[in-house]
């Protein structure tokens, strides 16, 4: 989240509520062993101001943002990244996955 609030203001926008719900599936990993397997994020941005961001533009700050995320490249569970733009649930049109 603070990546992506970084990456906004140096854009230019105005953030106005950052809400990420998160799930993760626990699984045997490759080794047998009981682990989280995956981790699927679904941030829900709103932005202020009158300047207001393309979905695309969007997409490409949680990109940024979970690339440089230092927990998201610590971590070995795979992690999925499913904007939601239209802010009913509804996820966006482009997984971002880190493969870990």
């Amino acid at each position: 989240m603070l990546w992506f609030l970084s990456i906004a203001a140096k854009h230019g926008y105005c953030v106005d509520t950052y809400v990420d719900n998160a799930d993760g599936i626990m699984d045997k990993d490759a080794l047998g062993r009981t682990a989280i397997t995956q981790v699927t994020l679904r941030p829900k941005v709103a932005f202020a101001g009158s300047r207001m961001p393309p979905a695309s533009e969007i997409d490409a700050m949680h990109h940024s943002a979970h690339t440089q995320c230092f927990i998201a490249n610590s971590v070995k569970t795979e992690i999925l990244c499913r904007p939601d733009h239209a802010g009913d649930g509804s996820l966006g049109t482009t997984a971002h996955r880190l493969a870990i």
